[in-house]
């Protein structure tokens, strides 16, 4: 039996950060040719203030405009109540993502609330996701380092992913590098602790790198029995307090290199990802 993963491909993620506005038919584009390559999901857009993230702005009128006749499911960002509802009316989207983070300063400058705040609201946007026949991906943000002198140990990503789990029935959590920080040794042992002591969670691994170090933390994590993966083409994005300004995200190309290598099944067509690969020049 061939092994198979799954590539979440997050071209809103790549996007967010630039600051120059991209032109709302130029991401339409871009995200149809995404959805002919059979990624799993596509992290397409966020429904946040456009105070926060203006670039994201017209991710309603993206989403209008997209070819949705293909396998692929949609997967949308949020960061409260609000976003959640506007969201879930939107039939056409399968995920809304929220970034959790277990460290406390950065939970505030992200979402500008607490992380018990966050409990709280968490406990409201699932409700209108069961509601909504949607599904929640919860990312734990910081979930391989702390910037800000917090603790953080691994012991802290596990008691936080069983927690979620008993409070909200997570089904889905992606342990984010949000800094661009793991540890080979790190990742190891997340994963092969948290997938078998948590077995009804879909644990996926949402990793910020530098180039020379992709195909390493890809390995560490399959290996350790991760078969969700977050990329985004060419590894742009990420956070801007990665630890230096050549850590982006995953790209995705080393993803299809290392499944291509390993036999593994990443349902992803290759023409039509090297013609997503090319139209990328013109987005970034």
């Amino acid at each position: 039996m061939v092994e198979k993963i799954k590539i979440i491909e997050c071209p809103r993620d790549a996007m967010q950060g630039i600051h120059e506005f991209i032109p709302t038919q130029v991401k339409i584009d871009y995200i149809n040719k995404l959805l002919e390559c059979g990624f799993d999901t596509i992290d397409f857009g966020s429904f946040v203030s456009p105070k926060a993230i203006p670039q994201m702005r017209d991710t309603a009128e993206v989403l209008s405009k997209l070819k949705l006749n293909t396998d692929s499911k949609l997967l949308a960002i949020i960061a409260n109540e609000r976003g959640a509802e506007e969201a879930c009316s939107f039939e056409e989207i399968n995920y809304l993502g929220y970034p959790f983070s277990i460290s406390e300063e950065f939970q505030k400058r992200n979402t500008n609330s607490s992380i018990e705040e966050t409990l709280k609201r968490l406990e409201a946007i699932q409700t209108s996701l069961v509601q909504s026949n949607k599904k929640l991906v919860l990312y734990i943000s910081m979930g391989f380092g702390n910037p800000y002198g917090e603790k953080w140990s691994p012991d802290l990503v596990l008691n936080w992913a069983e927690r979620l789990y008993k409070l909200f029935d997570i089904q889905i959590l992606a342990l984010s590098d949000t800094i661009g920080s793991a540890k080979i040794s790190d990742i190891e042992f997340l994963f092969q602790v948290l997938i078998p002591n948590l077995p009804h969670i879909e644990f996926g691994a949402h990793m910020h790198v530098r180039p020379e170090n992709a195909m390493n933390i890809i390995q560490a994590a399959y290996s350790a029995g991760c078969r969700r993966f977050d990329g985004a083409i060419r590894g742009f994005g990420g956070c801007p307090m990665a630890k230096d300004d050549l850590t982006g995200n995953m790209p995705t190309e080393k993803l299809i290199s290392f499944c291509t290598y390993n036999h593994i099944d990443s349902g992803v067509e290759g023409v039509k990802f090297q013609q997503s690969l090319k139209a990328s020049e013109l987005v970034f």
